[in-house]
């Protein structure tokens, strides 16, 4: 597997600056924002998808730095219920998927959206109990009449241009965790699968060995962000918890960088079991901690993430 870094933490530096900043970390990749919730700040989308020959300029630049683009990420909400919000993020995925072919970057990354619970609502609507009953009701709704005729859609497109588009599983979208990815990727077809961030997921209880293994082949990309429980505070109002991300001292939880929230040994066991499984790409460093500043969130990261990987192939076994 590969060692890369996701951007936009280091938006206030030109793109070149970047780049060598990446590559004298040591790291193989980038993954890079090209609009929506992550935003375009080392990549002139329009440009590039304008001409050919800044798009061969740009292929070569990343290149010369001894890297490669793992992803172009453009997080957004396709399903919003407010139609221009809806329109406005579609466009960006389409845009996004024609600049990665252009690009030759072979994974697009975005959220699956959430709609809302009817074609008069104006907010997204994140069902996570089916009774009262309408609320079941509602959910198949959105399934049925949203999700999975955008997506298939969507995924079929991105197919024709030879790109895989990875949703992150997410909260407060529709699709947030193992059963969801996989019903969402069994009705689109297998051009879907997911980017996995384990901070997502471990607040939640979730084994992400045991998610990785379930999810197999769908995993297109990989986010290694870690998160830090509050075992005080959850033992009051459990991990349910809308207070601000800056409020770290009454939340639930918390996003860390890796190994901060977990330890040495629960990445080496994410890594591993993302072998078993299969996946031989990018692992993508993200920073969200509020905690750290970025360099010191960037290189422990990078400290902790040497370590977990085994970054050499081991040796073949005597018994083989």
């Amino acid at each position: 597997m590969k060692l890369g870094v996701f951007t936009p933490l280091f938006a206030k530096l030109s793109l070149e600056q970047m780049l060598r900043k990446v590559q004298a970390a040591g790291l193989d990749a980038v993954e890079l924002g090209a609009g929506g919730f992550p935003g375009a700040d080392h990549l002139d989308v329009e440009g590039l998808l304008a001409s050919a020959d800044r798009a061969r300029d740009f292929r070569a630049l990343i290149a010369d730095h001894g890297l490669i683009v793992s992803a172009l990420s453009c997080h957004g909400n396709p399903l919003h219920p407010d139609p221009d919000i809806a329109r406005r993020d579609d466009a960006i995925l389409r845009r996004t998927v024609r600049l990665a072919e252009r690009l030759e970057v072979p994974v697009v990354i975005t959220f699956s959206g959430c709609p809302g619970d009817s074609d008069t609502a104006r907010i997204p609507n994140w069902i996570t109990s089916p009774w009262p009953p309408e609320m079941l009701q509602t959910l198949e709704w959105q399934w049925n009449e949203k999700a999975i005729p955008y997506w298939r859609e969507a995924t079929a497109d991105a197919r024709e241009h030879g790109i895989r588009i990875a949703l992150e599983p997410h909260p407060n979208f529709i699709v947030h965790n193992v059963d969801t990815a996989l019903r969402l990727r069994a009705a689109a077809g297998d051009h879907l699968g997911v980017n996995l961030d384990p901070s997502h997921m471990l607040w939640r209880g979730v084994d992400m060995p045991q998610a990785i293994r379930a999810l197999g082949p769908a995993i297109f990309h990989f986010h290694a962000k870690d998160v830090a429980v509050d075992r005080a505070n959850t033992a009051v109002n459990g991990v349910i918890d809308g207070r601000s991300y800056r409020d770290i001292a009454q939340r639930a939880w918390s996003f860390r960088s890796v190994g901060h929230g977990h330890d040495l040994l629960v990445w080496k066991q994410i890594m591993q079991a993302l072998r078993v499984a299969g996946y031989d790409y990018v692992v993508s460093l993200e920073h969200e901690d509020a905690l750290m500043s970025t360099e010191q969130g960037f290189q422990t990261a990078i400290d902790t993430l040497k370590l977990a990987l085994l970054r050499e192939a081991a040796d073949e076994p005597w018994w083989t």
